[in-house]
Parts: structure tokens; C-alpha cells; sequence
């Protein structure tokens, strides 16, 4: 393999790929949270499958209802500096860093999601609810499990990604 071969960015790597990923993943996620504040009754389960649930409720904190208590503003404050935070660290990590590329375009994707969110309503629309009879998980949507799923693709990738590689 020559320097070049090795150099190549990953697709996520480069801003158009990563911008139109982000696009894409913001308007999924408003379109299902306009399909389901339009559709679903509100806090009343519609089971799909044991232990999976539809479940329309309005969450004022963050992923998974952490902070609720917490001043709006505040939110939307922490999620602007997370979302620039995580801009840099994208900048700055290797071109070829696939997983962590990735990780950080959904994380991105979960947070301008969320914050649309609570711009347009003062609230997030959560509505997946995991439970069984006697325990039910935080009701989460589409967004929260981009921040999720990204979060676990830049974990992945540093535990994949050689020790002595140019970060």
C-alpha cells in the first residue's frame, strides 16, 4: 500500500458526506416525531411486540429524561456546546477513523434532533418505551438512539483502533 492509500479519508470523514448523513438523519427523526405526535395517544402504550411499546409522552431533560428538572434554556445551552464539542473532536480525529466518523455524525445527528425539538415545542417527543411487567426502561426516541449508537461506534473504535496510530 503507498502513503496515499493510507492517508484516504474515510466517508464520513469529509464535510459534504458527513453533512448530508446528518441532513438526512435530522429530517427521519422530525418526520417520525411528527408522525407520532399526530398519531399516537398521548402516555397510553400501543404494544407491538411483548416488552416493545409505542408510547407518546413529552420529555423536558435530556436523553433517556436525564435533567428534567434543569431550566430549558440550560439545555438547550449544553446542547449547543456538546454539539460544537463534538464537531472539534471530529476535526481532529484521524481521516481513516471510520467507526469514530461515523459515531460522531450521529451523535450530532441525536443532539440537533433533540434540539429542534425543544425549539419547536419546549419539549422532546419521546415514544419508544423497552418494558415488561414488573420494570419499564426511559421512553427514548429516534434521536436519543443516534446519541447512543454513536457514542457506542466512537467506544468501538478505540478499542479497535491500533494503539501506536496516528489519533
Amino acid at each position: 500500500m503507498t502513503e496515499q492509500t493510507l492517508e484516504r479519508p474515510t466517508l464520513f470523514a469529509r464535510p459534504l458526506p458527513i453533512l448530508v448523513f446528518i441532513i438526512i438523519a435530522v429530517v427521519l427523526d422530525q418526520i417520525v416525531k411528527i408522525v407520532v405526535d399526530h398519531t399516537l395517544p398521548l402516555q397510553e402504550p400501543v404494544h407491538l411486540i411483548p416488552m416493545l411499546a409505542l408510547y407518546r409522552t413529552y420529555n423536558l431533560g435530556v436523553a433517556f429524561s436525564m435533567l428534567s428538572g434543569m431550566d430549558g434554556w440550560f439545555i438547550v445551552g449544553m446542547r449547543l456546546i456538546i454539539v460544537a464539542f463534538v464537531i472539534w473532536l471530529w476535526h481532529r480525529t484521524g481521516k481513516q477513523r471510520t467507526f469514530a466518523h461515523l459515531g460522531y455524525a450521529l451523535i450530532i445527528a441525536g443532539a440537533l434532533g433533540n434540539l429542534i425539538d425543544r425549539f419547536l415545542y419546549g419539549h422532546v417527543i419521546d415514544y419508544i418505551l423497552f418494558h415488561t411487567e414488573t420494570w419499564s426502561f426511559a421512553v427514548f426516541n429516534l434521536a436519543d438512539s443516534f446519541i447512543t449508537i454513536g457514542a457506542g461506534c466512537v467506544i468501538l473504535d478505540e478499542l479497535i483502533q491500533p494503539k501506536n496510530a496516528d489519533r
